[in-house]
């Protein structure tokens, strides 16, 4: 009797170790809030916590600001060389189907790296603290220490490698086209103010826009929270990207329903700046209006609340995009909301461009974070994402990004790597380019469904 309750036991306890592993499995592919606990959600975004911590870029650096910026020299003798992908892992790009200019990927140009910026940037970022000191003491302090300490859970083929570096350009463009990727959202900041971290990004867009050009890319801009931004320093930024960059080849322009060829601009975070600053940009009687001018252009904005939906309306947007890549951290983000923001769009005649992601994982930054990783299973969360897009029938796709590495968001190139302290998560049992594979398989399904469902729009 005794022997068949330890089997009895056994079994059990195997039983519930199984059903446990399941639900965590679920757990990545849905909202936080479906029977798991409230998410940390809006509490790393600025406005809607009392201490403005920020999910991803501008109040972060702040507290990077605040750490000493040293270059530790004993990382800059071993600084790398860049890594190159081997050639046999090339594709012919001669026999890739067509670009999508429907699909877009925010793309990053803020790391660096001794060899070609003096010093690591980005690379060796701080170890954030949490907002609450009794939270923020169980974690550990401190910053990344490159090459091989870098801050993130994934660790890139190309090494911890310059933005500057012509050659890990071209192999970006490469790798976007690949994927079948149309247009890259490239992350920028005027030359007169810097992103957070005190590095220069405006004098990589010819660079940029360059190689782009040589593999058939678009690019777009997606204009960060810069300090001070607001009416007037929109227009005259909006003003310097058309005026320097507009006549370039690889420079995106979206043709509208009424037949109208404008650039685009993706505006993040633009629910800190007020409907009454936006509304002299982006309405016809505004007073720094850009509507019926050479600096028209389609103005997208970020929603994280469903109550921005009506802000979004009264400033004078043309359209709505998500940004984040966890399914469930935001209104917006969450794959269960995009058939209604789909039809709210349609309802106000806004593009609708959801971003979809491969996973998330941000604790090599914010270790205190873990609620909001969302496992990659193999590929199968993307697919998820990709496939919650199409549905929803949207004007664009977004992708959540090609080179977040941060933020693990990425979906370039990343390799196995161990070191003493550190093991990085990899895309085995597949190969590094699991990723492009897997964005040029969706992005042609994309083409396909997007074709379908504007040629029945149009019929009507």
């Amino acid at each position: 009797m005794a022997k068949f309750r330890r089997r009895t036991c056994i079994i059990l306890s195997l039983f519930i170790l199984f059903i446990f592993s399941v639900m965590m499995g679920l757990k990545v592919l849905r909202p936080n809030t479906a029977g798991f606990g409230a998410p940390f959600g809006l509490d790393l975004l600025p406005e809607l916590h009392q201490r403005t911590i920020h999910s991803r870029k501008s109040s972060d650096y702040q507290k990077i600001n605040r750490i000493n910026d040293e270059v530790n020299t004993k990382n800059s003798k071993n600084a790398e060389t860049t890594v190159k992908p081997s050639k046999a892992s090339e594709l012919n790009l001669d026999e890739l189907p067509p670009l999508n200019y429907y699909l877009h990927a925010f793309y990053y140009s803020w790391y660096g790296n001794p060899q070609f910026d003096g010093k690591y940037i980005h690379w060796n970022h701080p170890i954030l603290e949490h907002w609450d000191p009794r939270i923020a003491k169980n974690y550990p302090q401190g910053r990344h220490s490159p090459p091989d300490d870098i801050g993130s859970s994934f660790y890139p083929e190309l090494g911890s490698y310059s933005s500057r570096d012509p050659s890990v350009i071209e192999t970006h463009m490469r790798q976007m086209h690949s994927a079948s990727i149309g247009v890259l959202a490239l992350s920028w900041y005027p030359p007169d103010a810097n992103d957070p971290n005190g590095q220069p990004t405006d004098d990589l867009v010819p660079t940029i826009l360059d190689k782009a050009h040589k593999y058939n890319l678009k690019v777009t801009f997606h204009i960060e929270p810069y300090s001070n931004r607001d009416d007037q320093s929109m227009y005259k930024n909006v003003k310097y990207i058309i005026d320097k960059y507009g006549n370039h080849s690889a420079f995106y322009r979206y043709k509208t329903n009424a037949g109208n060829t404008l650039p685009m601009f993706y505006i993040y975070d633009s629910y800190i700046t007020k409907p009454e600053k936006w509304i002299n940009l982006l309405t016809p009687s505004g007073a720094h209006s850009v509507r019926n001018s050479p600096y028209d252009g389609l103005f997208i904005a970020l929603l994280v609340e469903e109550k921005h939906k009506y802000d979004i309306i009264r400033s004078g947007f043309d359209g709505i995009y998500t940004y984040f890549a966890t399914n469930g951290f935001t209104y917006g983000s969450s794959h269960q909301n995009w058939a209604k923001l789909k039809l709210f769009c349609d309802r106000y005649n806004l593009m609708f461009i959801p971003s979809v992601g491969p996973g998330y994982i941000d604790t090599s930054i914010r270790p205190w974070n873990t609620q909001n990783t969302r496992n990659r299973i193999n590929g199968k969360y993307y697919e998820v994402s990709m496939t919650a897009a199409i549905q929803a029938q949207p004007s664009l796709i977004s992708i959540t990004s090609f080179n977040e590495w941060h933020e693990g968001t990425q979906i370039e190139k990343a390799v196995p790597k161990r070191t003493s302290n550190t093991v990085y998560l990899d895309y085995r049992p597949h190969k590094p380019g699991l990723y492009l594979e897997l964005t040029r398989k969706w992005s042609e399904r994309y083409s396909k469904e997007r074709a379908t469902y504007t040629k029945m729009f149009d019929a009507y």
